[in-house]
């Protein structure tokens, strides 16, 4: 998952470990990371570019049609 920071996060994937994100870091985190940075209004996630960019928005048409 693809996140650009929009404030200061510490992710804590353990409890001995803690890695800081910036403020306008723009990063490919582990999934757990970035929903939880989203979830607290830390991040927004980044679409991806390219051919996988166009198969997300073909997906997310046609759940929307459903």
């Amino acid at each position: 998952m693809k996140v650009r920071f929009t404030e200061d996060f510490d992710y804590r994937p353990t409890p001995a470990c803690t890695i800081a994100y910036k403020a306008g870091m723009v990063e490919t985190v582990k999934r757990a990371c970035g929903e939880d940075a989203v979830a607290k209004g830390k991040a927004v996630e980044v679409m991806p570019r390219g051919r996988k960019a166009k198969a997300v928005k073909e997906e997310q048409a046609n759940g929307d049609q459903q």
